[in-house]
């Protein structure tokens, strides 16, 4: 892949950053999840904008994917606490984005189902310590993942303001709005400019489907693509990213971020 291979159609060039945008001096970003779905995605877009990398891995045999994509891999699991501290000092990184889940790479109700308390322990227990070491290493931006379908019951489109589902009849549903809404407040009152990225449901390689999901779909691609504006563009805050079906409001994603739902990643 070439410098220019993350660049298509009505993308901007990098070092010409439109009117708005917030300038990060050192272009050094960790992606924590980098070997996720969007993760992958967005580490491509990253080094061909000519950012230097470090990616986490819970996995040592994912860090030759890693190398191959100019990635500087860091094995290490966010749930430890002193070895991940270690490995955002060693990074010296500018800008945090943190992708992580803890999700069975096929969909299958069982596996979710044991899954979920896990990935809301990695959002509640991993993101505070993900926090706690972009805090010590003074680290200027933090962009998390988080979810646009654990609002509460309201009108739709729902906007970032709508409420979360934390006090939701289905237990397992509440526990993913608590933690969402835990994950989201440790990102958003930290010392550095915080935002959170609520994704629609994903769909595309890597994912669980190829079909677009009936509300708020987003693709993984266009995903990654929204991670990648907020490096450089928009207020700290809450962002809907998923496409226009009236399911959630997008229009402070599009406005402050310049994001296209139908963004695609250039063939190779």
């Amino acid at each position: 892949m070439t410098a220019q291979a993350g660049r298509g159609p009505g993308r901007e060039d990098p070092a010409q950053p439109p009117s708005g945008v917030t300038m990060i001096a050192a272009k050094r970003v960790l992606v924590a999840g980098a070997t996720g779905a969007i993760g992958r995605v967005l580490c491509r877009l990253l080094v061909s904008d000519g950012w230097q990398v470090v990616g986490t891995t819970r996995r040592a045999e994912a860090a030759p994917a890693l190398m191959a994509m100019g990635v500087a891999p860091a094995i290490v699991d966010v749930l430890d606490a002193d070895a991940l501290h270690a490995v955002v000092l060693a990074a010296r990184p500018s800008a945090v984005i943190h992708q992580l889940t803890d999700l069975p790479k096929q969909f299958e109700h069982d596996a979710l189902r044991e899954a979920l308390p896990r990935n809301a322990r990695l959002r509640e227990v991993g993101t505070r310590h993900l926090v706690d070491a972009c805090v010590d290493a003074g680290v200027g931006h933090v962009i998390v993942q988080s979810i646009a379908f654990a609002y509460a019951p309201g009108p739709i489109p729902q906007s970032e303001d709508a409420p979360l589902n934390i006090d939701a009849a289905d237990k397992m549903a509440a526990q993913t709005a608590r933690a969402v809404h835990v994950m989201e407040r440790l990102v958003l009152s930290g010392p550095f400019r915080g935002v959170v990225l609520r994704y629609g449901r994903l769909y595309g390689p890597g994912t669980w489907t190829d079909v677009p999901p009936s509300a708020a779909p987003v693709h993984v691609d266009a995903a990654a693509e929204a991670a990648r504006l907020a490096l450089t563009r928009g207020e700290a805050g809450v962002y809907n990213v998923a496409e226009p079906d009236g399911t959630v409001s997008i229009t402070r994603t599009v406005t402050q971020l310049g994001w296209d739902p139908s963004f695609r990643m250039p063939a190779d």
